[in-house]
């Protein structure tokens, strides 16, 4: 395929020659309803003959970084192929941030409606009580599956497997830390050891799954969500693989990009690789005509060598923030080479492949998505939802600090950091027809549409807040003396003066500094039944800050562990702490200091409770 030029304005990116062709599409097979299911407010509908749905997500990836958005230097052919075979959403947003996104397409509602408010310290679980697509599609007879970067719960009762999925295999984290032998999968709920590179992992699971589906007569929901090119950036670096990873690098730095945009623009082309593997599979099986197939991205990108004109990246609410690409092709039904600006969402797809597998949404709860079914199928409309909406705070949800509203035209927002609130001043309006690039701010010369979008924002904020309390669940613990839980530091709150958090790729988080007595750090934990559990102890401490002592409490138990020493306090072994025992129902499980030898109790790495069968 031809690249376009490069443009120097979004604006003209937006029309890009595209041949528009529309035919008259078959209309989609009806079904008798029967009864709901109560328990869920699941109704079904039986449908013979229903297409399989291929969902591919990105992490990280820009509206901006395929070729046919215009981009001259990456290289996307099969992403291209997708756009061109099918229809190109070219107003579709996502959240500012990932889990945020992966919520609404679960559940085809605001993301704050879930419960789920961030994307670390327990702020990523989706509510227990949401009904996911996986579990709809599964009520007409699809097999389930997930591949890739889940986000949405890491405990049990949480997991992919237990909200809907057949099949998962990935990781539950915001980002992993290794591509290649990456080491925080799972598979079911069971963490596994692997050999490879992390994309084709992923997309080798795929198709192993598309061809026991195939086997079994069933249609299959296949989401392949893919964590690249979410940082750390890291291409082939094994001893074999090295050099392919090196290759795709050299491409893109002999292309004159610096060697951050190199990075992302190499995973991105592996990605595409993969993507291109996954067609081929589903044309070799003989089901590509009826595959419905969507690829897109999670929010806007971190990429920054081109924009095609666009503000603003990830976590923004400017356009370049909440922006994502979003191609369609599904053979015989939707016309090769359409677009469509109409105002499209996340939310839009569980609407969208229910009313495809012939399952009517949940019927006992808000369902804000609206099925694309119509937009795909013939002549694309340019209108569908009259607003879309953006808001995600670090901490909890704010509508003052970080927040968008769009009518199509307009677009009202607010970007600031983390003052206690954010006055008018900061607000900026853009007219998006005639300035796509978010520049100039019309908010003083447009008083009545300013009331009126911020009007329509605080509505929307209030109702999708509505009697949610926004904090972390209650860690579930298991009697299963097979299920082990961990406690993982962002989980907990902090007390004391020295205490600290550290950050560092989830699985080497820690908590640091503590050392004054009482200091201390609290879990929120629900016990299923009463019963004695063992703790093990993840931490490193220095030789010379060895000899202090921590206590774990839950109620009135008490537990005492001397501190041990490791090699450097950056290195965490494992330590038996004893056993106590846990009172069934809601309790808090809190770790303090004692008493300290030194400057630093130790660096704590996790809490681990293992039931013991009684």
């Amino acid at each position: 395929m031809t690249r376009p030029q490069q443009q120097s304005s979004f604006h003209f990116v937006l029309a890009i020659n595209l041949c528009l062709i529309t035919t008259t599409i078959s209309g989609l097979l009806q079904a008798a309803e029967p009864p709901p299911d109560q328990e869920k407010g699941i109704e079904n509908v039986s449908l013979t003959n229903s297409p399989n749905i291929v969902f591919v997500m990105t992490d990280d990836q820009g509206y901006w970084d395929t070729g046919v958005s215009g981009n001259p230097d990456i290289e996307t052919p099969s992403m291209d192929r997708i756009a061109a075979e099918g229809i190109q959403l070219r107003r579709y947003y996502a959240a500012p941030v990932c889990a945020p996104t992966r919520a609404g397409i679960m559940t085809g509602r605001h993301y704050l409606r879930t419960g789920l408010y961030n994307t670390r310290f327990g702020g990523d679980t989706m509510g227990i009580g949401e009904v996911t697509v996986a579990q709809l599609l599964k009520q007409a007879d699809y097999r389930t599956g997930l591949f890739g970067k889940w986000h949405l719960g890491k405990y049990p009762g949480y997991q992919p497997q237990d909200r809907g999925f057949d099949e998962f295999f990935g990781h539950y984290h915001g980002h992993i830390e290794r591509y290649e032998f990456p080491d925080q999968l799972h598979h079911n709920g069971t963490p596994v050891k692997t050999r490879g590179y992390v994309s084709e992992l992923f997309t080798d699971a795929a198709k192993d799954f598309i061809d026991v589906s195939h086997e079994s007569g069933k249609p299959f929901f296949c989401a392949l969500m893919f964590n690249a090119p979410h940082s750390p950036w890291v291409l082939d670096t094994s001893h074999y693989g090295q050099p392919e990873g090196d290759q795709t690098l050299t491409k893109y730095l002999e292309k004159g990009l610096p060697i951050r945009e190199a990075r992302i623009y190499s995973l991105i082309d592996r990605v595409d690789q993969n993507v291109g593997r996954l067609l081929q599979h589903l044309e070799q099986l003989g089901i590509a005509d009826n595959t419905l197939i969507v690829f897109t991205s999670d929010n806007g990108g971190v990429s920054k060598h081109w924009k095609g004109g666009m503000n603003g990246n990830k976590a923004s609410t400017y356009e370049g923030g909440v922006r994502a690409p979003c191609f369609v092709r599904w053979p015989n039904r939707i016309a090769p080479g359409q677009v469509s600006n109409a105002l499209t969402s996340h939310i839009d797809w569980l609407p969208t492949f229910c009313e495809v597998a012939g399952v009517k949404p949940p019927s006992d709860r808000t369902i804000d998505g609206k099925s694309l079914v119509q937009l795909m199928s013939e002549n694309p409309s340019d209108s569908h939802h009259e607003y879309v909406y953006h808001t995600w705070d670090r901490y909890s949800p704010n509508p003052d600090r970080r927040w968008g509203i769009s009518d199509g035209r307009w677009k009202l927002m607010c970007v600031v950091g983390n003052e206690a609130s954010a006055t008018k001043k900061n607000w900026r309006l853009f007219d998006l027809k005639n300035d796509p690039e978010e520049k100039k701010n019309l908010r003083e010369q447009e008083p009545q549409t300013v009331n009126r979008l911020r009007s329509a924002f605080t509505d929307w904020f209030t109702d999708v807040t509505q009697g949610i309390e926004y904090r972390p669940i209650r860690i579930p613990i298991s009697t299963n003396p097979k299920v082990v839980t961990e406690l993982s530091p962002s989980w907990a709150t902090w007390q004391g003066d020295h205490i600290q958090y550290t950050f560092d790729g989830y699985d080497w988080d820690t908590i640091d500094s503590w050392k004054e007595r009482g200091e201390s750090a609290t879990w929120r934990l629900e016990i299923e039944r009463s019963g004695k559990y063992k703790i093990q102890l993840s931490y490193g401490c220095s030789p010379q800050n060895a000899g202090g002592i921590l206590n774990l409490q839950a109620g009135q138990r008490r537990l005492a562990h001397r501190v041990q020493a490791t090699a450097t306090a950056e290195q965490f072994g494992q330590f038996e702490a004893g056993t106590i025992w846990l009172e069934e129902g809601e309790h808090d499980f809190t770790a303090s200091v004692a008493e300290s030898r030194s400057n630093e109790l130790m660096r704590l790495n996790s809490i681990t409770l293992q039931p013991i069968s009684n």
